[in-house]
């Protein structure tokens, strides 16, 4: 089956180094905008969740066979950075798959080839087509490949790896308890959106937006686990009571969730 962008997603095969089903890789490209305006084709979505389970366990293998001494908390760590939006996004890109993504004519007007969400889902749907091509051997190899830098990299990346593991180490060692996400969506189905608020002990210390959820609540822990760090310093950080309005609670909650999603 053939596709807009035909030449740019033969070119994106040749850079995979391993053949894709072309039934599967059209629909590992083809994001819900244009399936919307399309008339409701299937979308990538599927393909994606896949993905992102095939994907863990390659980098999670890798991981714990390459540093036979790293305690647990370091290598979820270690993962969390590696298969983060941030680290796929950057794979996406130089792997040239914005320009292969199937997008609606709004998503594309405002640069949605680029978006780092539309890029880490868009990859994480191709890793689903490999796998189901190639099966888990082909799939290991070539993500290996892919992320063979970023693996790499995980190891000396520290603190910002996983802002909601160090969140919640640096609010246990304080005495707050376990931080509490809250997360409102918005939009259509085809564009949602979402804003995370992070509360430590009942007070609200972060809040964060993005495209998915996992990735609005590392926003907000990543700016919760900054407040924390600045309190300690601060002459206030002795009054208990004292307020933090850096971060004001939102007004409408939707949905709210632990820290272990």
């Amino acid at each position: 089956m053939s596709i807009p962008g035909q030449a740019a997603a033969d070119a994106l095969v040749s850079r995979l180094g391993i053949s894709i089903d072309p039934d599967l890789l059209v629909l590992a490209l083809t994001h819900r905008s244009f399936a919307y305006e399309a008339g409701g084709l299937p979308t990538n979505e599927r393909m994606e969740f896949l993905g992102d389970s095939v994907l863990g366990i390659v980098v999670t293998d890798k991981l714990y066979r390459s540093h036979p001494d790293f305690p647990e908390g370091e290598l979820a760590k270690m993962r969390a950075a590696s298969v983060s939006q941030k680290a796929l996004s950057v794979v996406a890109r130089e792997l040239g798959l914005g320009a292969c993504i199937l997008l609606g004519k709004g998503e594309k007007a405002t640069g949605g080839a680029d978006k780092d969400s539309i890029l880490c889902d868009g990859l994480e749907a191709i890793f689903g087509a490999i796998y189901l091509t190639h099966g888990m051997e082909g799939a290991t190899g070539a993500i290996l490949r892919m992320m063979g830098p970023t693996l790499d990299a995980a190891a000396t990346s520290g603190v910002a790896l996983d802002w909601k593991t160090s969140l919640q180490e640096a609010s246990a060692e304080r005495g707050f308890g376990s931080p509490v996400y809250e997360v409102v969506g918005s939009g259509p189905d085809h564009e949602r959106s979402f804003v995370a608020t992070v509360l430590i002990a009942g007070e609200a210390r972060g809040s964060g937006s993005g495209t998915a959820k996992k990735h609005a609540e590392q926003d907000a822990a990543a700016a919760a686990y900054a407040s924390i760090i600045a309190a300690d310093s601060s002459p206030a950080a002795d009054a208990p009571d004292a307020p933090n309005a850096a971060h004001p609670r939102a007004s409408t909650v939707a949905h709210t969730t632990p820290l272990s999603e």
